[in-house]
């Protein structure tokens, strides 16, 4: 306890002087902004939406041309605007953004739907998705200072990531392949902390610690568990909560920077209407009612830098029905029913090791000459990746791509084949399945 303290009261807001940032300024208004009414939420949702419409049509270029839809109501006034998609994203990016990119952090998406965006905000609006995240984490149970089995697609942690990790007391393991050992090691290491352990990460990867730990006979307990990234099936959950003798909480995020949506005291998530505005539209474009499935049509509003106004996420998802909110709920946000998402399945290898989709977004991520792929798995002992290729391709990426991914494997006689495609077909939610497995699908 005394190291929780000091960690958030005088370690991090000495580093946010030191590193120009307002983490902990953030994470504290979020705390507060937990115990508001219903309408004060909704008020500041439509304050911060009205800003957010006025900054894209006076400083984006891409925006522009709606100026004159504006209205004194935001909630109609972007219905003028159109659908964004990644492709628009990808091609349009200098005239969504209203700063220079000398002056704003860089971020890629996992790539996890196969088709990789690149985005841009500035350090203040890093700071208030991290501080969402944190407090998301709090929901759980978390306290600033709990050790984290963490895993993440980024090993190579540069110094600040180092800080963090130590200061966090954090455990990371590379979701690019989960051999057994170096999950026995991370889940040792948990068993050495008494039960005060979070574990954090991948919906996917948490299921695969959870099925190592089953089959080597590794009884411990977490304090919680939160995931995120790609979807929570019932089975995992079920999987890492009876194993790990702990409660999963969901979250809903993107690598875009959208903080939507998370667990806390229901079975349902909190959708973050303050930070998003969220439009659940059918295939034609019109807003489907609640308790109906939809596309997750979301819009940013804490993002100046680059907005991102109606932005296709590439999710299906169901609002819960106003008149099925629990009365006794914790908070006044409003409530997402479902998150159908893509079903992300898991690469086997006969030698019993594990790839889930960050195993290779977290490598073609860092090739734009790859336009999409999907990875498809017929074997234990091989994979084909069909790629549709981008400007500046060359066969001498493929050889990289195949180098990086069995070094992480493992396993060199794991082979890994390619085939270009000019097409790869979507599913319903409308986002390309980055992994297609005809084996079996149950890994226990």
């Amino acid at each position: 306890m005394i190291y929780n303290f000091l960690l958030e009261k005088i370690v991090l807001p000495i580093g946010d002087i030191i590193v120009h940032s307002s983490f902990m300024k953030n994470l504290k208004r979020l705390r507060d902004q937990d115990l508001l009414t219903e309408q004060e939420l909704t008020l500041i949702q439509e304050n911060k939406l009205k800003m957010l419409l006025s900054h894209a049509v006076e400083n984006s270029l891409y925006y522009k041309p709606y100026k004159n839809s504006l209205t004194e109501n935001p909630f109609e006034s972007i219905k003028q605007f159109p659908i964004l998609e990644k492709t628009n994203v990808r091609n349009d990016i200098d005239k969504l953004l209203t700063k220079s990119k000398e002056q704003l952090i860089k971020q890629s998406s996992s790539g996890s739907s196969g088709l990789q965006t690149t985005i841009y905000f500035d350090k203040q609006e890093q700071s208030l998705q991290r501080a969402y995240q944190i407090r998301w984490w709090e929901w759980s149970g978390y306290k600033i200072g709990d050790p984290i089995l963490q895993t993440g697609i980024t090993p190579n942690r540069g110094i600040l990531k180092q800080i963090k990790d130590i200061l966090f007391r954090t455990y990371y393991l590379p979701a690019f392949t989960h051999s057994k050992e170096n999950v026995i090691k991370a889940l040792k290491w948990a068993v050495k902390q008494n039960n005060k352990v979070v574990l954090a990460g991948y919906a996917s990867s948490l299921y695969v610690l959870s099925t190592i730990a089953k089959k080597n006979d590794l009884n411990l307990e977490f304090k919680t568990a939160i995931s995120w990234g790609d979807k929570l099936f019932k089975h995992y959950r079920n999987s890492i909560e009876n194993i790990f003798q702990t409660k999963v909480y969901e979250t809903y995020a993107s690598s875009e920077g959208f903080m939507i949506a998370a667990q806390k005291d229901l079975p349902y998530m909190y959708i973050m209407s303050t930070d998003v505005y969220i439009e659940i539209l059918d295939d034609n474009g019109n807003e489907v009612a609640d308790g109906e499935i939809g596309h997750v049509i979301v819009t940013k509003l804490n993002n100046y830098s680059m907005p991102l106004i109606r932005y296709r996420i590439g999710d299906l998802a169901i609002k819960l029905p106003k008149e099925k909110y629990p009365n006794n709920r914790e908070f006044a946000y409003p409530l997402l029913q479902r998150v159908v998402g893509r079903d992300t399945d898991i690469i086997k290898t006969r030698n019993g090791n594990f790839m889930v989709v960050h195993s290779f977004t977290g490598i073609i991520e860092h090739y734009p000459q790859i336009k999409q792929y999907t990875v498809v798995q017929k074997d234990l002992d091989s994979i084909t990746i069909k790629y549709i290729k981008d400007k500046g391709f060359s066969v001498d990426i493929l050889d990289e791509i195949k180098k990086e991914i069995q070094n992480n494997l493992n396993e060199s006689n794991f082979n890994i084949f390619y085939e270009e495609v000019e097409y790869i077909e979507s599913t319903p939610s409308g986002k390309p399945q980055i992994i297609q497995s005809f084996l079996d699908k149950v890994i226990c």
